[in-house]
């Protein structure tokens, strides 16, 4: 699995970094960083409550 952003539509509200902060990062100047694009298998689950938890779903998972 891959996490895409959309960045038009990211906020940086940062409810995904709260939720996995191994994976999403926002930088001092607001900004999304993905630290881990393809996330291990034992984060997934944590990723998928991350996509699924952004305010403004801004984030996605496509399969490879």
């Amino acid at each position: 699995m891959k996490i895409k952003v959309d960045y038009d539509v990211c906020e940086a509200n940062a409810v995904c970094m709260g939720l996995a902060p191994e994976v999403f990062e926002v930088d001092d100047e607001d900004n999304l960083h993905v630290l881990m694009p393809e996330p291990p298998a034992e984060l997934l689950d944590r990723v998928r409550h991350a996509v699924r938890s952004c305010p403004k779903a801004a984030l996605s998972l496509e399969n490879e």
